[in-house]
C-alpha cells in the first residue's frame, strides 16, 4: 500500500488551488490559483469532510507494468472506466444503471469538475466505485513544461484529498492513452505507482450513437480489457443499459480496476 507521507501531503497542499479551510471551495478559485504555500498539517485531511472513512489509496501493484493496459487475462472480468466531466445529471445516470446490474466503475476526475460539483466525489466512492485523477484541467499534460505538468497532476490530486482523505486510487494522463516518461514520473512522486491506461477504447467522445459505442466495446472487449469511457455524453448513457447485460451474457464481470488488479 503507498501511503502519503506528511511531508508529500504538504507538497500537495502547496501546489494545490486554494480551498478555504473545512473542505468549502473558495470562491472564484481558477485553475492557477495556488494554495497558501505555508498550508498548515491540519489543512491536509485524514478523512472525509463528512467524517466516512477515508477514501483507499494508490497501491503497488507487484508483476504490473508502470503503465497498465489491462488486467490478468486468465479471469472473466473487465473494468469500465469513465473521465469524469461533464454533465453531472448524466454522470448520476450512468453510476446509477452500473449499480442495478451490480457492476463498478473506475472513474477518474478532472479537478475543474470537482471544483464545479463537489458532492460527486464522495457519491461515487459511495456507490463502491473507484476515484482517481485525471488532471485539473484536462488539457494536453504530455505536451506540457515540467513545472506545469506536475500542477496538474498535484492540484487534482489535493482536491480529491480535501474531498474524500485520499488523492485517489488512479491517475490517468488527459488527452493521451499513455504518459510520457516525465509525466509517469511526476505520477509516482504525486504518490500514483501506475498510470492506469486502456485496452479498448469505445470512441464514444466522437457521439457515434449509443448502438455504436456498444459494438465497439463487445467487439475489442475480452478477459481483463480495460474500457475507456467518457461521462458527459448521452451517448454512452443510453449505451450502458444494452452493453452490461450482454457483457453478462457473455460472463464478463464489470468491477473496479482495483478489483481486477486484486
Amino acid at each position: 500500500m503507498v501511503r502519503v507521507t506528511t511531508t508529500n501531503r504538504r507538497g500537495v497542499l502547496r501546489a494545490g488551488a486554494g480551498l478555504v479551510a473545512g473542505g468549502a471551495l473558495a470562491a472564484g478559485c481558477g485553475a492557477g490559483q495556488a494554495a497558501p504555500p505555508n498550508a498548515p498539517d491540519s489543512a491536509s485531511p485524514s478523512a472525509s469532510p463528512s467524517g466516512t472513512r477515508p477514501a483507499p489509496a494508490p497501491r503497488a501493484y507487484p508483476g504490473q507494468p508502470a503503465q497498465i493496459t489491462h488486467g490478468p487475462r486468465t479471469r472473466p472480468r473487465i473494468a469500465l472506466t469513465f473521465h469524469g466531466q461533464g454533465d453531472p445529471g448524466l454522470a448520476h445516470s450512468l453510476l446509477g444503471t452500473a449499480e442495478r446490474h451490480g457492476a463498478r466503475l473506475t472513474v477518474l476526475a478532472v479537478g475543474t469538475w470537482l471544483d464545479e460539483h463537489p458532492d460527486i466525489a464522495r457519491r461515487i466512492l459511495d456507490g463502491g466505485h473507484d476515484l482517481g485523477n485525471h488532471t485539473q484541467r484536462h488539457i494536453s499534460i504530455n505536451g506540457m513544461a515540467e513545472a506545469d505538468a506536475r500542477k496538474e497532476i498535484s492540484d487534482c490530486a489535493y482536491r480529491l484529498e480535501r474531498l474524500t482523505g485520499s488523492i485517489g486510487t488512479w491517475f490517468r494522463p488527459s488527452r493521451s492513452p499513455t504518459a510520457s516518461p516525465l509525466v509517469a514520473r511526476l505520477a509516482r512522486a504525486a504518490g500514483y505507482p501506475h498510470v492506469l491506461s486502456y485496452d479498448v477504447d469505445s470512441l464514444d467522445y466522437t457521439r457515434p450513437g449509443a448502438a455504436a459505442v456498444t459494438r465497439r466495446v463487445l467487439a475489442d472487449v475480452r478477459n481483463g480489457s480495460v474500457v475507456s469511457l467518457h461521462f458527459g455524453y448521452p451517448d454512452t448513457a443510453a449505451a450502458l443499459p444494452d452493453l452490461l447485460p450482454e457483457l453478462d451474457r457473455r460472463g464478463l464481470r464489470a468491477v473496479t480496476t482495483t478489483e481486477l488488479l486484486s
